[in-house]
């Protein structure tokens, strides 16, 4: 049987639910100054509400009977103020409360999403892109009616509640004794339900982002063209359909949890003016106390009017039930250790040199405690003076885009340190590193926005001069220039309407605005052809000219002039020297340069 569509039972009471409550009403601290003017407005609302049946009690015991307008008219005209003026309180205490709701709910995206901009690239490569947007989306989405209007309801149905049974017992506790008899029992009612919908709504939230992770994946452009080329659109238009069809069946479940057992709630609650009269009437027959029509009238009209706060109240705690499956998710990124972080009193360098070091540097992906813990660098041991230039060439998986990762900070050494002009970069604050290293790979992200908006991504404040520029530096500002919106111009989704050697050079002028005195190339050029690798390489040699450049290749035809090249093998450092010691020397490199068609080639250098 799918897990989806198994029979329910119960799930076992979870000791963590009361903490968990706790943390929610925290969230709403901030704002108790105008939950407290929200509470005054719904509580004197519940008690003008309460009033009309007592004016309605003295309309057909006294005003009619004796004939007396004047104050039937009185009596009348309370009963017409008492609804004004709880509509005017429920419409303002309804503003309050989704303001305060909505501001809450911006609190926990943004909570969510700084937390996810801090987590290390670890995090990122195991995690799906659309399980990241479903819980910013669709969890933190689905708590909008939980966040904005629970806790109006809960004090208005409450207030409402006490109101109105104290306003009963007043009336005849006889009659309020028989009302409130199986109140108990659609307590625990609404708590098996809500314990229920509980469950399904983790299900359903799980399965949400299961379609979205597969939405961003195959509707993206590359999605598309994968799809296509492979032939595939069927198969994975099939497989949509699989995924939406569990999400039918678990919102119909969602939508029916519980419904037999909240109607049975309802038409008791019906019935109940009939009880009420049936013993009033049993009980005037017996020879009981009697009770006037109007008295029994009002209570009746209480009793119906206690319907309404008393369901609401129980559909409250199954909504408060339901939800804690979305905090819960939501916390759990809330939670998540943040490995990469700022020491308490970092260091701020005034002037950058660049200088770079990595002193007897050691990493491992697998995390601390995993065994065999598998090292990627080992004793790594490097220098590369300020305004110098180092390449570092292997076989594919011998740590080369690894060791440049460690500069800017996207991983955190196992072992060693890794140092900039001296500094260990785990004791420098992040602007300090932002503005020290910039970072050019192969894989070049544009956002779908023009061509000006990214490359101010990395400077926002420069002008449109220093953005042409920053072009003409890259070699790329003729070919925007030729656009027909120039600079305006969108680049489309992930940059798809430029090749891929435009899209690199736009890197290029973008970390050229940028300016960083450290410059980590990892192999900006091995996915292009020869020609356009000229032309790239062309752009680079500008970039890099004054800067200390670490260059990551694959090709070796980028490699010749560098001051001097490593060899990383099963990360470590197995050759270092200029590209004729290394030739001279024929071990690993020289192999690899023999391998290299690019590199042999090439001109001398």
């Amino acid at each position: 049987m799918h897990p989806d569509t198994a029979e329910w039972t119960p799930p076992p009471a979870d000791p963590e639910q009361p903490a968990q409550v706790r943390r929610i009403l925290r969230l709403f601290r901030p704002y108790r100054g105008r939950l407290a003017v929200v509470g005054l407005l719904v509580a004197a609302s519940s008690l003008v509400s309460v009033a009309s049946p007592f004016l309605l009690r003295e309309i057909l015991d006294t005003a009619i009977p004796e004939g007396r307008t004047g104050l039937l008219s009185l009596l009348a005209l309370g009963m017409i103020a008492a609804a004004l003026l709880s509509g005017v309180f429920g419409v303002t205490q309804t503003l309050l409360s989704t303001t305060v709701g909505q501001r809450v709910m911006h609190d926990l995206r943004t909570a969510v999403y700084e937390r996810l901009q801090r987590m290390p690239l670890a995090f990122f490569t195991r995690t799906r892109t659309g399980e990241v947007q479903s819980r910013i989306a669709n969890d933190i989405g689905g708590m909008q009616a939980t966040v904005t209007s629970t806790a109006t309801s809960l004090v208005s149905n409450l207030t409402s509640v006490v109101a109105t049974v104290v306003a009963m017992l007043a009336l005849d506790w006889r009659l309020t004794a028989v009302s409130l008899l199986l109140l108990p029992l659609f307590v625990w009612i609404s708590r098996r339900v809500g314990q229920e919908r509980k469950k399904i709504t983790s299900q359903r939230q799980k399965q949400m982002a299961a379609m979205s992770a597969m939405v961003t994946e195959s509707l993206s452009v590359s999605g598309i063209l994968l799809g296509r080329t492979m032939g595939r659109s069927d198969s994975l238009t099939a497989a949509f359909e699989r995924e939406s069809e569990r999400l039918v069946a678990l919102e119909i479940r969602a939508g029916m949890a519980g419904r037999w057992r909240m109607a049975t709630i309802g038409v008791v609650m019906a019935a109940m003016p009939a009880v009420i009269y049936w013993t009033a009437g049993i009980a005037m027959r017996g020879g009981g106390p009697g009770v006037s029509l109007g008295t029994l009238v009002a209570f009746v009209s209480l009793q119906q009017g206690l319907f309404r706060p008393t369901v609401g109240l129980l559909s409250t705690g199954v909504q408060i039930q339901t939800s804690l499956a979305l905090f819960q998710r939501i916390f759990e990124y809330l939670d998540m250790p943040v490995d990469i972080t700022e020491p308490a009193e970092p260091t701020r360098l005034p002037e950058i040199r660049g200088e770079v070091r990595f002193d007897s540097v050691d990493f491992a992906y697998d995390p601390p405690g995993a065994e065999p813990a598998r090292r990627t660098l080992s004793g790594v041991d490097l220098t590369i003076p300020a305004g110098g230039s180092l390449a570092v060439v292997g076989p594919t998986g011998s740590g080369k885009s690894t060791l440049g990762y460690l500069v800017p900070r996207l991983y955190d050494v196992t072992g060693g340190r890794v140092m900039i002009d001296g500094v260990d970069v785990r004791e420098l604050d992040f602007d300090t590193l932002a503005r020290a290293v910039g970072v050019v790979s192969q894989e070049t992200y544009l956002f779908h926005a023009s061509v000006a908006e990214n490359l101010r991504f990395a400077r926002p404040d420069a002008t449109d001069e220093e953005l042409a520029e920053a072009a003409r530096t890259a070699q790329i500002h003729d070919h925007i220039m030729s656009l027909p919106d120039g600079y305006d111009t969108v680049v489309g989704e992930r940059g798809y309407r430029f090749s891929g050697g435009e899209k690199q050079r736009l890197a290029l002028a973008r970390t050229i605005l940028r300016d960083p005195p450290v410059l980590i190339l990892d192999e900006a050029t091995s996915a292009l052809d020869t020609r356009t690798e000229q032309a790239v390489q062309q752009a680079i040699d500008a970039l890099s000219a004054g800067r200390t450049t670490i260059t990551i290749a694959h090709r070796l035809s980028t490699v010749r002039g560098a001051d001097r090249i490593v060899v990383l093998d099963a990360g470590r450092v197995t050759e270092q020297g200029t590209h004729d010691e290394l030739l001279a020397a024929d071990g690993r490199y020289a192999a690899l340069v023999r391998g290299d068609t690019h590199l042999t080639s090439a001109p001398a250098a």
